[in-house]
């Protein structure tokens, strides 16, 4: 199998990235199994039922799948031979980074629905992603046994059922980019660009496929009616199906790459590194986005990304963006699920797994030349909204804490971990409980150190509702002086930031028009100094000396202002601060770190306070299916936890209710869901981002964190920092 992978990666025009995503437990895993029982990888009478690439134990344990996994096959289709390079990824909300990153790495996507279930929130959030990094999507609808057997449909009825369901999709791509959709970017019955059937039970057709073998949907409903789904998947195999949609519907690195490489690379198209990646050539420089970092337990640090032109080769010296010192390639390899195998060389158009990089992270470029521009920092479509704080159990082990928690957030970029050397604490922010629950048993089983965590807690914003201005800050010396105007950013920038639509790399033209066109005036559109996550700064000074040269320190100072807010110290958002004038000391002895940077700091606190700062809460929407009669003990769930119902929508006896909860308040919903509902409801939810808290609650949550991290009782004053 290994021989002829590697003979089939030099062969663009024959390979295929693909990820499969999808809605926690719409079969995804079940999926991967059928494919790899196709190439030859697993044994038939397992796939389905082994989930291969759930490899991990606490994946096994919960049933669900925690991180992507890759896996290398080859594929027979119309005489040729294809390499089919897959990622597995999650389906739960909490692990939304995973598929995010797979993203990058991919060119086409799966997308499985279950056919009772229809989409669900997470199938948008996937297929958003999906989009947004030009990565072309299938259709896959899966479990369509359920009909028959349990909904009891007739042919006719589940033909209905399947026509809604790609309308449905095909309505979410043309939504979410219209330019897409026109290009023919929709998932058609006639084509074959979608395909049905059960992953559990191995069969799967399309129109094409129908054609050839003469099953209609009728032999379809006699099968699943008289149990004789086996002869089915004899007739009509799952892995056949899906890898001919592959290759007759999804595009090869030539193709993709030159679509894909404007959006996620800003650098000069017509530069050597430009040319190679947009023809995904193999003797070009080296340009390899780095998608996952994971930790072999013999080889160290293993990273695994998408090689968009060049080749890899052990020995090879390359440069990583952001560090000063080249790194050596020890291995070069490629993933089969749990196992990496060792090859000799990995040309363009490859899913690299490498050993020796150890100054990249997640969203490193790595490239043979040095100095290039970086591709697009990877955007995640939610944020860490729950923290607890972690402790080592024994004293001793304190020293391996702070190691295994800078490794465990170099893994998992959608983590953030505050480690402050001065009191010992340790904080985990995540994407959930669930999130952080799994990363302590991770700590604790994969690097051997035991450890307590405190109760969640969630994570707020501060934002201001008005405007101050101009705020002077003195630097210590007294003979610096600087002077900031502070307001609120309009919506769609904030938006367009969150996105990562503002680029600090991209020319400076195309960045004004967007913002100008999100709202922001054309004089403050021109001059952006700095972004930080969702805030600005903006450098509207006018031929000031020696500016220049103290711009990065006053960049660092409003970094550390919008890190930490001044009235609960919790990370800012929303905020434009405009640096308006500047009095600069001639000598640059007297304008060093030292000095720039708190001056600059505690201007900026004094501005936000005096323009009415406010804290955000992050707030969760929440689905919750449950059959008619127990709609109300579900709304109340909803309401009786600050909640608002958005929607209710019923079919047939079900009834979807679609509310907006915050996270705060989330805390045990499972259980109390569970019990109200007698267990009959399933529900998940999704990121919907930060709003203001209520005012009435304002002085409470406040005087919470402010105890929480050791803060005075009074709340601040703008005179306290620049008395």
């Amino acid at each position: 199998m290994v021989e002829r992978v590697t003979t089939l990666m030099d062969r663009p025009e024959n390979i295929r990235n693909i990820g499969i995503v999808a809605h926690i437990d719409h079969g995804k895993t079940t999926l991967s199994d059928n494919l790899l029982a196709g190439a030859g990888m697993i044994s038939k009478e397992l796939a389905g039922t082994q989930l291969f690439m759930d490899f991990d134990e606490e994946e096994q344990a919960r049933g669900i799948t925690i991180n992507s996994a890759n896996v290398s096959m080859v594929h027979e289709f119309l005489g040729n031979e294809y390499l089919i390079n897959l990622i597995d990824t999650p389906g739960h909300v909490d692990f939304g980074g995973d598929v995010t990153r797979a993203m990058r790495a991919v060119d086409g996507a799966v997308v499985v629905v279950d056919a009772v279930e229809g989409t669900m929130p997470q199938t948008e959030t996937v297929l958003r992603q999906a989009l947004k990094e030009n990565v072309k999507p299938i259709l896959f609808i899966n479990k369509v046994d359920r009909l028959v057997n349990e909904l009891k449909l007739d042919p006719q009825a589940m033909m209905g059922k399947f026509v809604n369901l790609i309308n449905h999709v095909n309505k979410l791509i043309k939504g979410m980019s219209e330019k897409k959709f026109n290009e023919g970017w929709k998932v058609k019955v006639d084509d074959g660009s979608v395909a049905f059937g059960s992953a559990l039970y191995n069969w799967a057709l399309s129109v094409p496929q129908m054609e050839k073998t003469k099953i209609t949907f009728k032999d379809v409903y006699e099968y699943c009616a008289n149990n004789k789904q086996k002869d089915l998947a004899d007739r009509s195999p799952l892995h056949e199906i899906v890898l001919n949609m592959v290759i007759t519907h999804l595009p090869n690195p030539l193709q993709a790459q030159k679509q894909r490489v404007p959006v996620i690379w800003h650098g000069d198209k017509n530069s050597d590194e430009g040319k190679a990646m947009l023809s995904c050539d193999q003797h070009g420089p080296v340009e390899l986005m780095v998608t996952d970092i994971s930790i072999d337990p013999h080889a160290g640090e293993v990273a695994t990304g998408r090689l968009f032109s060049g080749s890899l080769e052990r020995g090879q010296e390359l440069s990583i963006s952001g560090m000063p010192n080249k790194n050596r390639i020890q291995q070069v390899g490629i993933f089969m699920g749990a196992e990496r195998i060792e090859v000799e060389r990995i040309p363009a158009g490859n899913i690299a797994a490498v050993t020796g990089l150890r100054d990249a992270i997640v969203g490193s470029t790595v490239s043979s030349l040095k100095g290039v521009a970086p591709f697009e920092s990877i955007k995640h479509a939610s944020e860490p909204v729950v923290t607890v704080a972690v402790e080592a159990k024994n004293m001793k082990d304190l020293p391996k804490l702070v190691e295994v928690l800078r490794q465990v957030s170099k893994e998992d970029p959608t983590l953030r971990v505050t480690i402050n050397e001065e009191t010992g604490e340790h904080l985990i922010s995540g994407m959930g409980e669930l999130h952080l629950e799994i990363i302590a048993h991770k700590i604790e089983r994969d690097k051997n150190v035991q450890i307590t965590t405190s109760e969640p807690i969630v994570v707020y914003r501060e934002t201001v509702q008005g405007r101050a201005g101009p705020v002077e800050g003195k630097s210590p010396n007294r003979h610096n002086r600087f002077y900031f105007e502070v307001e609120a950013l309009p919506r769609d920038v904030i938006v367009l930031l969150k996105e990562g639509a503002i680029n600090m790399n991209a020319p400076e033209t195309e960045r004004r028009a967007i913002l100008m066109e999100a709202g922001l005036e054309k004089d403050e559109a021109r001059n952006i100094a700095a972004v930080f996550e969702s805030n600005l700064l903006l450098d509207l000074t006018k031929g000031i000396q020696y500016l220049r040269e103290t711009m990065e320190l006053i960049i660092e100072g409003f970094q550390e202002a919008m890190k930490t807010g001044p009235l609960t110290r919790e990370p800012c958002e929303g905020i434009k601060v405009k640096l308006v004038d500047v009095t600069l000391h001639e000598d640059a002895v007297h304008r060093g770190p030292a000095q720039v940077i708190p001056a600059v700091r505690q201007a900026i606190f004094a501005a936000i306070l005096m323009a009415k700062d406010v804290v955000l809460e992050p707030m969760q929407k929440v689905f919750i299916s449950v059959p008619q009669s127990l709609m109300g003990s579900a709304t109340q769930q909803i309401q009786g936890r600050r909640g608002q119902i958005l929607d209710i929508d019923s079919e047939g006896d079900t009834v979807v209710v679609v509310g907006k909860t915050p996270v705060a308040e989330m805390f045990g919903f499972a259980g109390d869901l569970r019990s109200a509902t007698e267990g009959r409801a399933i529900w998940s939810t999704e990121f919907l981002g930060f709003e203001v808290l209520t005012q009435s609650l304002q002085p409470e949550i406040v005087k919470q964190i402010r105890q929480r991290k050791g803060l005075k009782a009074e709340l601040p004053k703008p005179h306290d920092f620049i008395g």
